[in-house]
């Protein structure tokens, strides 16, 4: 099966070009305030390309919302659906030097507890009878010294494990990227860095193979060209 990655690499430029010309325009009191949608832009050109060109894409302003196992509901970024068959759920995220230290471990909570309750439901039936959806996990952190600088955390009653000893913020979310797909909470998890500086040429960074682009966007390809051929 021949798989088209829909030109992820410089379509994701594009989108970080985006991300950072937004956060321009939104000003210092809302430096945060990037907007992720040329990220999820590539996703919906990848299900397009891969033979699910009538899709139906329901993002933000059509409440990408599941019902879920633990909670009444679940809020995602986007969601795929096929003839009313759930086909894949996307969760963003994005954290500039300013909210690292505020946001990380939320950000670990959140990601856990949507896919969690996403997972039990599914396995519960609630989405009907049919093949278990692609669910993915994108996470964009504004590169320099604050993401990747290490930082100690204070556990008094045990020892931390050793791979979260001096991590950095990267390295943290590197590190839950991995850990989120071996558990088999997430088909695809990538972290993503960029500098303030990229709003003009798109410079990005990952920070390992499993983690990258590449894999997120061949996953979900793959996935969707499969569903395509049903």
């Amino acid at each position: 099966m021949l798989l088209d990655l829909a030109d992820y690499k410089i379509k994701t430029r594009s989108a970080v070009k985006t991300f950072w010309t937004s956060s321009k325009k939104a000003g210092t009191k809302n430096r945060a305030a990037g907007n992720m949608a040329g990220f999820i832009d590539l996703v919906i050109d990848v299900v397009h390309a891969n033979g699910l060109t009538d899709a139906d894409i329901i993002k933000k302003s059509k409440r990408p919302v599941l019902p879920g196992h633990f909670c009444p509901t679940q809020s995602w970024d986007l969601l795929v659906m096929n003839h009313g068959n759930l086909i894949a759920a996307l969760k963003y995220e994005s954290l500039v030097s300013m909210s690292f230290a505020k946001n990380s471990n939320c950000g670990c909570k959140d990601a856990l507890s949507i896919a969690m309750d996403l997972q039990a439901a599914y396995r519960q039936g609630t989405f009907g009878e049919y093949r278990r959806p692609f669910v993915g996990y994108l996470i964009f952190l504004e590169d320099g010294p604050a993401v990747r600088s290490p930082v100690k955390d204070v556990s008094p009653n045990y020892r931390l494990l050793p791979e979260f000893r001096s991590a950095s913020y990267a390295d943290r979310y590197k590190i839950l990227c991995e850990k989120l797909i071996a558990e088999g909470l997430y088909t695809a998890a990538s972290v993503i860095l960029s500098p303030r500086t990229a709003s003009k040429t798109g410079a990005y960074s990952e920070m390992s193979d499993l983690t990258g682009l590449k894999p997120f966007v061949a996953a979900l390809a793959g996935h969707i060209a499969a569903e395509a051929a049903m």
